[in-house]
């Protein structure tokens, strides 16, 4: 398994916001032109490799995010 931490020196993601970044349309920065997709498509992707994109919920000052992701490539299945 591969791992790669990603961590920003931002204002963080207020407690409330924690469950819901991952959902498609899910913005707080709507009047600066979010449109919610940019995590939620990434999470998809990252999932559809067998991976996992996670918020790590003990960054104290900033974001942090745990990408993991197999090392192993399974072979595709036959239908």
């Amino acid at each position: 398994e591969a791992l790669v931490s990603v961590t920003d020196d931002g204002p963080g993601i207020a407690e409330v916001d924690r469950s819901h970044i991952f959902e498609p349309f899910f913005t707080t920065r709507l009047f600066q032109g979010g449109t919610g997709l940019g995590l939620s498509v990434a999470h998809g992707i990252v999932e559809e490799h067998d991976g996992s994109l996670s918020l790590d919920p003990d960054s104290t000052q900033g974001t942090r995010f745990q990408l993991r992701l197999p090392t192993v490539i399974q072979p595709p299945e036959t239908a």
